[in-house]
């Protein structure tokens, strides 16, 4: 089962690591991520964040798309975590079963602007598009840095 598709361009950290998946009652942790597949270094880097409770997988975009859709995923509880908007947005096109996107942390660049209601997500007006259509096709978006902050919503 879908827990959670979490937008974070840290991946995986304590408070992801911990106070997420925790919070899920998560036994899997998905990193949804073209890089990371082929960056030894940073998947060692990965292993080494995530909850001893917890399966680490990393999979490229198209893969964790198709590993998604054919149901291999169902028998855990499974938290999703991609670094930014167009992963996420690819996954949750794709996987209709995907239906809670939490935005966690987007670092600013010179292309960003903050949100009004959270400095730490910093998006693009084409990333805003992408969420807004997200939002439109019925998945709920929400910003917060950890689970007992208060839910913000996107709009």
């Amino acid at each position: 089962m879908i827990k959670l598709l979490r937008i974070d361009h840290r991946l995986l950290h304590g408070q992801v690591a911990f106070s997420w998946s925790g919070y899920l009652d998560a036994n899997c942790i998905l990193i949804a991520n073209d890089a990371c597949v082929h960056d030894e270094l940073r998947k060692t880097t990965l292993r080494l964040a995530k909850p001893s409770t917890c399966k680490l997988i990393v999979k490229g975009i198209d893969e964790s798309i198709e590993q998604l859709n054919s149901g291999k995923a169902d028998k855990y509880n499974l938290f999703i975590i991609v670094e930014d908007v167009e992963d996420a947005y690819r996954l949750a096109k794709a996987v209709d079963r995907i239906k809670h996107i939490n935005i966690g942390g987007l670092k600013a660049t010179e292309k960003t602007h903050p949100h009004p209601s959270n400095h730490n997500i910093n998006l693009t007006n084409q990333e805003e598009e992408m969420l807004t259509e997200l939002e439109e096709a019925g998945k709920t978006i929400e910003l917060r840095m950890v689970p007992n902050d208060p839910i913000k919503k996107l709009h």
